[in-house]
């Protein structure tokens, strides 16, 4: 299957991050349900499964290193909150896309964005940013960059900003029907981590929002 999301890597990115991967996956034809018939038995499932003292181990690390990378440019990693409330109260319920976001990070240890595919204007690069580059975050917030922060972009403006969120133009509604994930991995976070959580969110998707997995893209 021919991947159909053009994606390259900045010359400046694979220079200060050579090693590190960076997922894809493409879910085509979604419907965005809320609750669908045996959603929640499969929450139970791969809640019980990342609540295994060995397992959630191994996310917590993973999670960890996601947290001093945040750290080390001036942000608060979101991941440990996210951790902390769903191993004490489960997965949260929005709808099955962010939901699927959310499981795919939790049980991989992974930092996952969730967009509408439709929204990107053209191909995908990762890169570095300069200082002082600005998009338009989630709420309208305007975000501002710091060099050398990690930013994904389309052939127009910056979609995502690693240690700050993805943009308002390729939020999810519940008109999204070409739904993308995509995973950054860092230094010390194998690229198999991506593979797993990538394949939960593809998972739901094909499950319970009817959609058809168009293939995974690791670079």
């Amino acid at each position: 299957m021919t991947f159909p999301i053009k994606f390259s890597k900045s010359s400046k990115y694979i220079s200060q991050y050579p090693e590190v991967a960076f997922g894809l996956t493409l879910i085509s034809g979604c419907k965005n349900f809320l609750n669908p018939p045996g959603f929640d038995q499969y929450k139970r499932k791969l809640l019980r499964r990342m609540r295994k003292r060995e397992i959630l181990a191994e996310i917590t690390e993973r999670i960890d290193i996601y947290e001093n990378f945040f750290n080390d440019f001036g942000y608060e990693c979101p991941l440990p909150k996210h951790l902390k409330r769903t191993v004490n109260s489960g997965f949260p319920r929005y709808n099955i896309m962010v939901d699927a976001h959310f499981m795919s990070e939790m049980c991989a240890g992974i930092l996952v964005a969730v967009t509408d595919y439709d929204r990107f204007d053209g191909k995908l690069t990762l890169d570095l940013a300069e200082e002082g580059e600005t998009c338009r975050a989630m709420g309208q917030r305007a975000l501002t960059t710091k060099k050398g922060e990690i930013v994904l972009r389309d052939e127009k403006e910056i979609v995502c900003v690693l240690c700050q969120g993805a943009d308002e133009k390729t939020r999810v509604t519940e008109d999204t029907s070409n739904v993308l994930f995509y995973a950054y991995a860092l230094p010390g976070i194998n690229e198999r981590y991506l593979k797993e959580g990538l394949a939960i969110a593809a998972e739901i998707m094909s499950k319970f929002g009817k959609g058809t997995t168009e293939g995974y893209h690791l670079s």
